[in-house]
């Protein structure tokens, strides 16, 4: 009787961890299916991880001056451990750039043209001055390419522009969706 207790309960425990990391799959997916997509200019960096390999930096979210903060409360001198919602706006040349941030959810829907990205902002950071940045996690930093390839990649990224293509869920939820070089696809992300 004991046994078929134990047997019973590792299928169920094994049932349950299954489900859950179906249940993040799965929304990861209809992310990348479903969400709306932004295209984010990507910089040359360091394109090596020692452990994990080659990959590309998305840095052109990844300062957000103070200034775009709207709703610094009065007397606040340095951010809580807390989330950050930036408005991105599609500008003419097919990129988008972060036009106003808030503390918490943005106070209006996104306009046509424009987009919302949750992040995440660490505590400690300085608020004080208008023209200091700050640096908002989103989950998104890093996007990994085959091994060897990164160096290739970087050379060209400082003759030519390179973006990452995102799809963002409703609440700003971010997910990597290609690396783009120009309109061309260089890799893209599977669904599942």
């Amino acid at each position: 009787m004991t046994g078929n207790r134990l047997i019973i309960s590792a299928l169920v425990l094994a049932l349950v961890q299954i489900g859950f990391l179906s249940w993040i799959i799965a929304g990861r997916a209809a992310i990348l299916r479903n969400g709306k997509e932004v295209l984010l200019k990507v910089e040359p960096v360091n394109p090596r991880d020692l452990l994990r390999g080659d990959y590309i930096s998305v840095n052109s979210i990844s300062r957000i001056p103070v200034k775009l903060i709207a709703n610094i409360p009065q007397g606040k001198f340095s951010s809580d451990d807390t989330s950050i919602v930036v408005r991105l706006k599609k500008g003419a040349d097919g990129y988008w750039q972060p036009t106003a941030a808030w503390f918490g959810k943005a106070p209006a829907s996104a306009g046509p043209d424009e987009a919302d990205i949750a992040g995440h902002l660490a505590e400690g950071w300085g608020l004080r001055d208008p023209d200091a940045t700050i640096a908002p996690e989103y989950g998104i930093d890093r996007f990994y390419v085959p091994e060897g390839e990164g160096m290739a990649i970087q050379t060209d990224m400082r003759v030519r522009p390179f973006g990452i293509k995102l799809a963002l869920a409703a609440d700003g939820t971010p997910q990597i969706k290609a690396l783009m070089d120009g309109d061309r696809t260089l890799f893209e992300e599977p669904l599942y």
